[in-house]
């Protein structure tokens, strides 16, 4: 039994969505509503269950029987660790798209023989399995990667769910309050130097369509790839194309925020300026990925037009490896466990995303001659 929290959101349909046409289950589908769980045809022993999170008893009767939980349900800062811990108490495995820093020791998930893997998405996810594959896919004779220059973003609708994690970034993002990453730093030199980098509110990023807010922000996910890989310097940005997201976002931080009523009266603001946004225009979300030493470069873009989609196809990408007993018990960051080829494939034969690479050999300092390697936009 697959039993899947979150079913009726915006990453949940999709992830629904696969495991049916995979052939996988039976299913177990989660919701506060039932009645919002959109499912186009089901499997065979297809359940149906009121669920909320928030709710211990509910929670752990949801679980119990599963063999795999998987978790679409947010805010993720605050749900991923009791969710995790109910699927363990219930001797199920468990994968969620976020839980970067769930509290569960690995000796936890060992002790339970079960197997737990975290930040199985978009971003975090791919946002370190893409640079993997880069510098895997490096050509042996070229010198040693140095640098990361990173930038995820678009134009997309925004749910309650995102809305709320994003507001809950400003000031804490993991399960015990601490920062969900550090604005304006930077890794150099083996370590992250605060304000190091700076926003910009008309920057003209590769690959995008138009000029965008560019807001840098380090994750503890960007430095320990930056770690794992060796390399001097690593950015990471943040895109908003919107005018009116930008516009908000800009205040966010001075807004307040100490009671539900203010919080949700945020969250509906960001999800009406992203409406404004998107109005007329097709959404998209778009990564871009520059891996370089000190005479090459390599380019990756990541295009497509429903991110909640994309991290839906990578949940159950390392939802089926855990399946398939490929991933040993303990717990996982995707990161680290997932192949980065394998996936990269995967999202592009099922059409959840377009993928292209730019090489270049140049001098430091020069453009990229632009030429294209693999993949296609």
């Amino acid at each position: 039994m697959i039993a899947v929290l979150g079913a009726s959101g915006a990453v949940g349909r999709h992830v629904v969505a696969a495991l049916i046409e995979a052939g996988v289950g039976p299913l177990r589908l989660g919701a506060r509503r039932p009645t919002a769980i959109m499912v186009g045809k089901t499997a065979p022993g297809t359940q149906l269950m009121a669920v909320d999170v928030t709710d211990p008893t509910a929670l752990a009767e949801f679980c119990a029987g599963a063999d795999l939980v998987v978790n679409c349900a947010g805010p993720g800062y605050r749900l991923a660790e009791t969710a995790a811990k109910a699927a363990l108490h219930a001797g199920a495995d468990y994968v969620d798209a976020l839980g970067d820093e769930v509290a569960i020791a690995p000796a936890e998930a060992r002790a339970a023989d079960r197997t737990v893997v975290l930040s199985a998405g978009t971003v975090p996810g791919l946002s370190v399995l893409v640079p993997r594959l880069l510098a895997e896919s490096a050509v042996a004779a070229q010198s040693k990667a140095t640098r990361l220059v990173a930038y995820a973003g678009g134009l997309e609708m925004v749910t309650t769910t995102v809305a709320a994690d994003i507001l809950s970034s400003l000031n804490v993002g993991g399960s015990h309050g601490e920062p969900f990453g550090y604005p304006l730093a930077a890794w150099r030199h083996g370590r992250r130097e605060a304000r190091v980098l700076r926003s910009d509110e008309n920057a003209e990023v590769p690959f995008y369509p138009t000029r965008v807010a560019v807001q840098p922000l380090l994750t503890a996910e960007i430095e320990r790839l930056a770690a794992s890989l060796g390399l001097t310097e690593a950015d990471w940005y943040n895109v908003y194309p919107g005018q009116q997201v930008r516009a908000l976002f800009t205040t966010l931080p001075t807004l307040p925020t100490s009671t539900s009523q203010q919080r949700s009266e945020i969250v509906s603001r960001i999800i009406r300026a992203a409406a404004i946004d998107l109005a007329g225009v097709e959404p998209y979300y778009r990564m871009v990925f520059t891996l370089s030493g000190p005479d090459w470069s390599r380019t990756a873009v990541v295009r497509t037009e429903d991110s909640y989609r994309l991290t839906a196809e990578v949940l159950v990408i390392a939802a089926r490896a855990v399946l398939d007993g490929r991933i040993e018990t303990g717990i996982h960051l995707a990161g680290d466990v997932l192949r980065p080829g394998e996936v990269v494939a995967e999202i592009e034969r099922r059409g959840a995303a377009g993928y292209a690479v730019i090489q270049s050999s140049v001098d430091p300092g020069s453009p990229m001659d632009g030429g294209f390697e693999d993949g296609e936009l």
